[in-house]
């Protein structure tokens, strides 16, 4: 389910677009649309120029000779990849990034992050491209013949809320770029986030509430107590509905109400996101206090 109307929050290209799925004895058309696609998700929105490109690679998927899995596994290993993602960044931010390239998410936690810097320390780069495409989760995903795409913006079943208003601070609409188009930059986006399991806000990617793609998170802790209602770790965040509209579907009006603001304990935020939405109320952003 996506969280909120999928245009207000800039993933509505990523929820009307279908995947991208090829096979031998499919067109070249098909197999160009499948090489476009591969090159975006993996590069993160950026511009890749003709010279960039695995032509070997491209010529092999077109064959029959290679899949798609293993045509996104030379991207990732590419030394446009690695001089882009890998070598100017710091290691949890590559991380950060690797998950949302290959698996199409953000990391589920620091223990993920930690596995994965484990793997860099021991076996090295290529070996840690490996584990994300050879992993259970890309296999179950996306398999052998699916171009990876991100799938972070949805609640998941199994998957940690924390880790979904995660992946807003990483994807901001369609139109930026993990080269250009992040405020992050080279620094991790995620990085204090992940270590304590905070819960960010999420905002329009642009000219929306809180100053929508420039919002910038509050520099007071979510671990400060604050106020009536926090919790034993003090950490409050406040969630503001931009308005109901009755589910009952033999009603001959349907009633609607001015945004509403709940200020609710951490431990009861997942509860209270699931009573908004059984409700009919539409989110518009939960920020820490």
């Amino acid at each position: 389910m996506v969280f909120g109307p999928a245009s207000q929050l800039g993933v509505a290209l990523f929820e009307d677009t279908a995947p991208f799925e090829w096979w031998p004895g499919r067109s070249d058309e098909d197999a160009e649309a499948t090489i476009r696609a591969a090159y975006r998700q993996v590069f993160g929105n950026a511009y890749v120029m003709e010279s960039e490109r695995v032509t070997v690679a491209e010529s092999q998927l077109k064959l029959g000779e290679i899949s798609v899995r293993e045509f996104v596994r030379r991207i990732a290993k590419s030394d446009t990849y690695r001089a882009r993602f890998v070598d100017p960044c710091p290691r949890y931010r590559s991380i950060e990034l690797n998950f949302k390239h290959l698996l199409g998410r953000a990391p589920d936690g620091f223990e993920e992050m930690k596995a994965h810097s484990k793997i860099l320390d021991e076996e090295g780069y290529e070996a840690d491209i490996d584990s994300y495409l050879d992993s259970d989760e890309y296999q179950e995903n996306f398999g052998e013949d699916t171009v990876p795409f991100y799938q972070g913006y949805k609640t998941q079943t199994g998957k940690k809320m924390v880790g979904f208003t995660h992946m807003f601070q990483m994807l901001r609409g369609a139109s930026s770029s993990d080269c250009k188009g992040s405020l992050s930059g080279t620094s991790p986006a995620l990085n204090k986030l992940v270590i304590q399991e905070t819960p960010v806000a999420i905002v329009p990617p642009s000219g929306g509430a809180l100053g929508g793609w420039s919002f910038q998170d509050t520099p007071v802790g979510a671990r400060t107590r604050h106020g009536v209602g926090a919790s034993a770790e003090g950490k409050v965040y406040r969630i503001e509905v931009t308005g109901y509209r009755s589910n009952v579907v033999n009603r001959v009006s349907k009633f609607r109400r001015s945004n509403q603001v709940y200020i609710v304990p951490f431990e009861k935020l997942s509860q209270e996101y699931k009573r908004i939405h059984r409700q009919g109320g539409v989110i518009s952003s939960i920020t820490p206090l």
